[in-house]
């Protein structure tokens, strides 16, 4: 069965970081203090097995939910990986042959219930609700994992808010620095562990994302273009890779931002200045009325219908910096 990881410390009094597992609305401690992401996973999964429902005497209430990914970990990332997020972006599915990398600040993790700041100079912020793959052990050459070989490589999943200033990642073509401020990588509440055959439902994973109650953004896992395996083999091609380390999986369709159609995009490109261009978009991204605004709270559940695999909810409300 698979075991949901916090990652907490408690409310009103000091206190390091604690992990533990959570049954319901409570937590039962782990015995050992595990620093990071990948520490736990080398060394607590066999103590976390045998915690029981009546070990669980931590209430959620008392304490402060962490992001489960520490920020010792990469925090990678995959782009255009969903075929509908494709298509509402302009562009063909089988056109992207490729898989699409970069990477965010893992500075930018912060915690599953945290406000999201939004940065005084940024007008376009979106929200993109992902998959978040955890690396289950080190790797420092390249594998080529089998479909039905991810629990070797992988340990768990989590959801990710990849949280995007549009208006710096799209006129400066800048995928890191427009999505590695400070709270733009909302993680969490559970860093769900799972068993190997539990690893081949990951395409019935529902993924749902709302703000303010609207439904925006609600697609099965199964839309990938490149799944996991995939997506570990080239990625452990191109760099080591370590336990506890995060790989968020691209989004679906339901952003903020929008393709403005074929038509206008041969004009822009054809008649166009590269300044006037962004000029326009941003203009126009300002009558959007989809861009994330202040006191705006967005709601993220990843879970399978049946409720076998549930990686709790998220809820995050957006701030002005």
């Amino acid at each position: 069965m698979a075991i949901a990881f916090v990652r907490y410390t408690s409310i009103g009094a000091p206190s390091l970081p604690q992990w533990g597992v959570l049954f319901d609305r409570h937590i039962a401690p782990l015995p050992e203090p595990h620093a990071t992401t990948g520490e736990l996973i080398r060394h607590g999964i066999a103590a976390a097995r045998g915690l029981t429902r009546a070990h669980a005497t931590v209430p959620c209430d008392a304490v402060r939910l962490l992001s489960p990914i520490t920020e010792n970990q990469q925090f990678l990332c995959q782009g255009v990986n969903y075929g509908s997020h494709v298509r509402e972006s302009g562009m063909d599915p089988a056109d992207m042959p490729f898989n699409t990398f970069f990477t965010k600040a893992s500075s930018s993790l912060s915690g599953p219930f945290d406000d999201v700041i939004r940065p005084p100079h940024v007008r376009l912020l979106d929200y993109e609700i992902e998959l978040g793959l955890v690396m289950g052990r080190d790797l420092d050459r390249g594998v080529t994992v089998r479909p039905d070989a991810l629990h070797e490589v992988l340990a768990g999943i989590t959801i990710v808010n990849d949280v995007s200033a549009r208006d710096v990642q799209l006129p400066q073509g800048q995928f890191y620095k427009g999505k590695s401020y400070r709270t733009f990588g909302p993680t969490g509440p559970v860093l769900l562990w799972l068993e190997p055959s539990e690893w081949q439902r990951w395409p019935e994973l529902h993924m749902q994302l709302h703000v303010n109650g609207q439904l925006r953004q609600d697609t099965y896992c199964r839309d990938m273009i490149h799944p996991p395996h995939a997506t570990v083999s080239e990625f452990s091609a191109l760099q080591n890779l370590s336990a506890g380390d995060l790989i968020a999986t691209g989004t679906p369709a339901g952003c903020a931002a929008k393709a403005p159609g074929k038509v206008p995009m041969w004009v822009a490109r054809h008649f166009l200045s590269e300044p006037l261009k962004w000029k326009l978009f941003i203009q126009g991204g300002l009558r959007n009325p989809r861009y994330l605004q202040p006191h705006d709270l967005m709601t993220l559940s990843i879970r399978t219908d049946d409720g076998a695999l549930d990686l709790g909810q998220q809820r995050t409300e957006v701030k002005q910096g």
